[in-house]
């Protein structure tokens, strides 16, 4: 049986097609040279408590995706690179059996152990009321990144983080997070005293920050709005346009696959990369940044495992 999984797991990793795109931040590969830093960055949303696979009947995701499929995938990575980073956008909770009976814990306990770095919140991750999630939160060894969020009369008061600071081989990242608009979408019973905060205003105060004041080399915002919509409803297209000092988005909610990450100029010109890696542990996103001496960015490139035109079956 061991030898089984075994296999699975490996014929699962061969036939990952991933989708690639070259965005220069400068200007070409030629500024590439062997003394240069390559950050990784792994990323899932929305994976909504698929711990397992798809059931081999559903009609369209056979046998395909899971936490435990994209564990594997991140170790095999994590093996390879030396600088990895891993992230998640958010809505965790909801959508299996596994939610219904762990309350979210197990989730969390997996997610600790392949090792993310940090997770913003979802609306589904208020399914249970903060006070469910206050619950299980200390089975995260991670931290979760609400900067619009203010929970400061709720019982999350201090259980959240603003922002992160990671270094990685001399590489600052920063970290913050940002969250929909939780009215309409979440029971106020569920969020209780929960303030929402100006999206905009508040990832361009914390960006500027971690860029001005924490001196970072990167500033990531795991964003929970959405892709984009046809509205005029603020989402990761239209945050990356407005804003300053981002370099990377990593959005959730809208389940969008992506099969290369979108370059976007922000206010001041200067490039946004915006991606999402579509749900239920579907896919994993990837975006390599490669770094000078001086920790400047030099090149990006994304890889994303799209499911949506290429099913591959374990």
């Amino acid at each position: 049986m061991e030898e089984s999984k075994l296999t699975n797991r490996r014929d699962f990793t061969k036939k990952i097609i991933f989708a690639g795109l070259s965005i220069p931040f400068l200007n070409s590969f030629s500024f590439i040279k062997k003394e240069n830093k390559k950050l990784t960055i792994l990323h899932t949303n929305d994976i909504h408590s698929h711990i397992d696979s798809f059931p081999t009947n559903h009609s369209r995701y056979s046998g395909l995706g899971g936490l435990r499929r994209i564990a594997s995938m991140v170790k095999k990575i994590k093996s390879s690179q030396k600088n990895v980073i891993l992230l998640d956008a958010g809505d965790i909770f909801q959508g299996t059996p596994y939610f219904n009976k762990y309350k979210g814990s197990l989730e969390f306990k997996i997610m600790s152990e392949m090792g993310y770095a940090a997770s913003t919140m979802g609306n589904h991750d208020f399914d249970n009321g903060i006070d469910g999630f206050k619950n299980v939160i200390h089975h995260a060894n991670f931290p979760f990144l609400c900067s619009n969020y203010d929970f400061t009369e709720t019982v999350l008061n201090g259980k959240t983080q603003k922002f992160l600071i990671k270094e990685i081989n001399n590489i600052k990242i920063g970290i913050f997070g940002i969250g929909i608009k939780l009215d309409g979408l979440v029971s106020i019973s569920s969020y209780k005293k929960t303030k929402y905060l100006d999206p905009l205003k508040t990832a361009n105060y914390w960006a500027q920050e971690l860029k001005s004041k924490h001196q970072c080399n990167l500033v990531i915002c795991l964003s929970h709005l959405g892709y984009d919509y046809e509205s005029d409803q603020i989402s990761d297209l239209k945050l990356a346009r407005a804003s300053k000092n981002i370099d990377v988005i990593i959005g959730g909610h809208t389940h969008t696959f992506l099969n290369k990450a979108k370059n976007i100029k922000n206010s001041e010109n200067k490039n946004v990369v915006v991606n999402q890696a579509g749900w239920g542990a579907l896919a994993l996103g990837r975006i390599d940044i490669d770094f000078s001496k001086k920790n400047k960015i030099v090149n990006e490139v994304s890889m994303n495992k799209n499911f949506k035109k290429n099913y591959a079956k374990i």
